[in-house]
């Protein structure tokens, strides 16, 4: 009897594991995460499938706004350029967008829902490649109208299509197609359909109420035969079922790449999987059919088997994102570096980008990041991409186009004061610019172009020793130091110089530039900047005075009071949110700044600060990010802390640890190979690291380089809640830092 009553019991448990869905990882994201500023730019909560040019999110300004513009066909570039619109509606009051309220609203990666027109009609979105599916619900007995617009749109039969320009002398292709033919059709005009079947900003149409009906598009950058196209090839259906199962299949794929093993707490599993989807929205890929339209030149090209991928904010997304992408999706990668080569090949000037994107190169932020993405694939091992050109293009860019922020132009007088003195020159509070090179509202930026251009140079000098140019890598590893050159030895601090190589005076590193400090600084202050030299922390260290020193000025970054009341800082500084102390979270620059301390021998350090900054700062809410993400550049660190280390220098084959947070994780890499790290009694608490073994044998060192798990391995690490003092701290256990300064 006791067997039979056992055997029930599993029989029943069985056939409830069966009846349950298993939860898979798409189903601990959810896009809202962050979708309400602390300050600034808030998260969008983005349908599309990965990488995939078709994505679009609620058209309205913010998440708490009550109505919405119409729906959403195509945000072109990321977070700012939407084309086209799509009205559905049971009013007789027809218009080119039609401003509605909403309710019910549904977002996933995959699929959309949303309540508009009171309640009348029920709009369902599913998104492919570069096609989309939408499905409205009419439920009142009035007739049903669908207005779509652009600059020229044609109707013929059931199917819509046209064009709309946009930024960059760019034109968007657009074709689409309902399966029920239209009562009537025909261009809008004063809010009426009419019988013209072209018309120069909407056309309309009108169906039966107490209806269904699916509309199914794509877009194109070529043309609208490339769009019906990739129409037919993308969705052969009208089933918005298939297309979101299709789109949910894809998600599952690729964030499946990574795999919470053991037992987590739910708010974590969503902050993980909600970063990772946002480093899945750029760069998107706009090959087309084997062709892409080139943003440089407006040309189309065949892709010769690489998909062309653009909308690159590399400022952002060089520091933890590509690398992210080197460990799950190495042949993307290697497609993204040849598309940013190719996109500097076919520019007249062929210089490398810096934010790449469909409508063109726009020169935003400082410095010229992308040479770290070349540099860090090629030192971890990517090939199939054309060093020599990649190396020519950023060379070009860091030599020939302007440093000064937001600027696109060629090198200007200050960039000439640059490359002869190593340092960017700043002007007194006050003092007017004289070179028209520099932007009157970004102003000259010093400090960070002046250390972000040593990184890059230092990028350089690692390409360049790749190519056996020994010349060229001494040279630039000269210019990696140029840093130095704005350090005062006095404050401990990167102080501004003017031209005569004078510190200037009366500069206060918590207020000193103006408006975001952009006079010495950038978004950021010169608490932020302190720290700013990724790619030779041993060097920083020894300007600081030695270990002891180190560590005091960053206990200090994490404790000094802002200075001002919130009102008055935030005025001055409203990137520098997401404060402990000084160190702001919402900001990129600060990203590498916990895992210092293992530099200086205090790994423990570095795993408590990353514990609560993660904790403290990015949750499972409408407010659980606290700044700019800038689609992955943000995310990548959460995901790269939460599994337990971080690239703090890209182009140097190395990663530094942290504090997992999960007991059990896996990587799934290249070839089927697996990288597994295992933390033992890991928890909340129990978040120091006590002893470590890497593919069993003991690491006595906080940091792995690539090499050491490229073939994959596993990683476990002992975990305690009392910091381990003794293990990975002496002298000689820090992780690598740039090559001495060239003794020639």
């Amino acid at each position: 009897m006791k067997q039979l009553f056992l055997s029930v019991l599993v029989s029943v448990a069985a056939l409830t594991q069966a009846a349950t869905p298993k939860v898979q990882p798409v189903d601990y994201v959810n896009p809202y995460m962050g979708a309400i500023s602390h300050l600034l730019q808030p998260t969008l909560p983005t349908v599309h499938v990965p990488y995939g040019m078709m994505r679009v999110y609620p058209q309205r300004g913010s998440y708490v706004d009550t109505r919405i513009n119409g729906l959403p066909v195509l945000c072109l570039n990321h977070r700012e350029n939407c084309c086209f619109n799509i009205s559905a509606t049971q009013s007789q009051r027809l218009s080119h967008v039609i401003n509605t309220d909403w309710d019910n609203e549904t977002v996933k990666p995959y699929y959309y829902s949303v309540d508009i027109d009171g309640q009348r009609v029920h709009a369902e979105y599913a998104p492919a490649q570069h096609s989309a599916i939408y499905r409205f619900t009419f439920r009142d007995k009035e007739p049903g109208y669908v207005v779509v617009n652009g600059n020229e749109m044609t109707v013929s039969g059931n199917e819509i299509s046209g064009f709309q320009n946009t930024w960059g002398n760019v034109r968007v292709y657009f074709v689409a197609q309902a399966d029920a033919a239209p009562v009537k059709a025909g261009a809008l005009h004063h809010g009426s359909i009419t019988a013209d079947k072209t018309g120069h900003g909407a056309v309309a149409l009108q169906f039966a109420g107490n209806s269904t009906v699916n509309l199914r598009y794509a877009v194109s950058l070529i043309s609208v035969d490339q769009a019906r196209a990739s129409l037919k090839d993308e969705i052969s259906t009208f089933s918005l079922d298939k297309v979101a199962e299709q789109a949910r299949k894809q998600w599952n794929d690729e964030l499946g790449k990574i795999i919470v093993d053991a037992p987590a707490r739910e708010s974590d599993l969503k902050v993980f999987y909600t970063s990772l989807y946002r480093c899945y929205e750029r760069p998107v890929c706009i090959s087309e059919g084997g062709r892409y339209r080139n943003p440089s030149d407006g040309k189309v090209y065949d892709d010769n088997g690489h998909k062309f991928y653009t909308d690159d904010w590399l400022w952002d997304t060089y520091r933890a994102t590509h690398p992210l992408r080197v460990f799950i999706a190495p042949d993307r990668e290697v497609d993204m570096i040849t598309s940013l080569i190719r996109t500097a090949e076919q520019d007249r000037n062929h210089w490398f980008p810096t934010f790449p994107s469909p409508t063109g190169d726009s020169r935003r932020m400082n410095c010229n990041h992308g040479v770290a993405v070349v540099a860090d694939a090629w030192a971890k091992g990517l090939r199939g991409f054309d060093l020599g050109k990649a190396y020519d293009y950023t060379r070009r860019a860091i030599e020939e186009k302007t440093l000064m922020p937001w600027q696109g132009g060629k090198a200007c007088g200050v960039d000439s004061f640059y490359h002869k003195n190593g340092y960017v020159p700043a002007l007194a509070h006050g003092e007017k610019e004289t070179d028209p090179g520099v932007n009157g509202f970004e102003k000259r930026q010093p400090i960070p172009v002046t250390l972000g251009t040593s990184y890059d140079q230092w990028c350089l000098s690692r390409i360049a020793d790749a190519l056996g140019r020994d010349d060229d890598a001494q040279r630039y590893l000269k210019c990696s130091y140029n840093y130095r050159n704005l350090f005062n030895p006095e404050t401990g601090f990167f102080h501004p110089k003017d031209k005569d190589g004078n510190f200037l005076p009366g500069i206060d590193y918590r207020f000193a530039g103006g408006l975001g400090a952009r006079e010495y600084y950038d978004e950021n202050n010169g608490w932020v900047y302190r720290w700013d030299v990724q790619h030779n922390p041993a060097d920083l260290i020894s300007l600081m005075g030695g270990r002891d020193n180190f560590c005091d000025n960053l206990d200090r970054t994490f404790s000094e009071w802002l200075g001002k009341s919130k009102f008055e800082f935030y005025s001055q500084l409203p990137d520098h949110t997401g404060n402990v102390g000084q160190f702001s979270m919402a900001n990129e620059p600060s990203l590498h700044i916990p895992y210092l301390y293992t530099y200086a021998g205090r790994p423990w350090m570095t795993q408590k600060v990353i514990r609560d900054l993660v904790h403290e700062w990015f949750r499972d809410d409408l407010m659980g990010v606290p700044g700019d993400e800038d689609g992955g550049g943000m995310s990548a660190f959460v995901v790269f802390s939460m599994m337990g280390f971080y690239p703090v220098t890209p182009g140097q084959p190395a990663y530094t640890l942290g504090s997992p947070f999960f007991g059990n994780i896996t990587l799934k890499l290249a070839g089927g190979k697996s990288l597994r790290i295992v933390a033992q009694n890991c928890s909340d608490k129990a978040k120091y690291i006590q002893s470590a073994t890497l593919n069993g044998r003991p690491l006595n060192r906080a940091w792995f380089s690539h090499d050491d798990i490229k073939n994959g391995g596993t990683l476990v690490l002992v975990m305690g809640e009392r910091r381990n003092t003794a293990w990975a701290s002496a002298p000689g256990q820090e992780p690598p830092s740039a090559l001495p300064y060239p003794a020639k």
